[in-house]
């Protein structure tokens, strides 16, 4: 099975920023990362739906759904770090 992209990146962020920011920053990134891959898993439901594999469609829409609650939890950690900074 090959993949659309590569996900060779570093989550090491070198600058002179605290470590709150950094984490906040990776928080961040992995929203959006986990963003990215929820609309992807979104769109390949919806053509498993159309091809006769709603089981599958169902089953990839959870996981869009549980991808989306990861997320949610990277936010609501962010939240914190950046309330504890004010």
């Amino acid at each position: 099975m090959s993949k659309d992209h590569s996900h060779t990146h570093t989550h090491e962020v070198q600058s002179n920023l605290t470590f709150d920011e950094k984490i906040v920053k990776l928080l961040e990134h992995w929203v959006k990362h986990n963003d990215d891959h929820a609309a992807t898993y979104r769109d390949w439901a919806q053509r498993a739906n159309k091809n006769n594999m709603t089981d599958a469609g169902r089953m990839i829409l959870d996981a869009a759904d549980m991808t989306m609650s990861i997320s949610k939890k990277f936010e609501e950690a962010a939240k914190i770090i950046q309330k504890k900074q004010a």
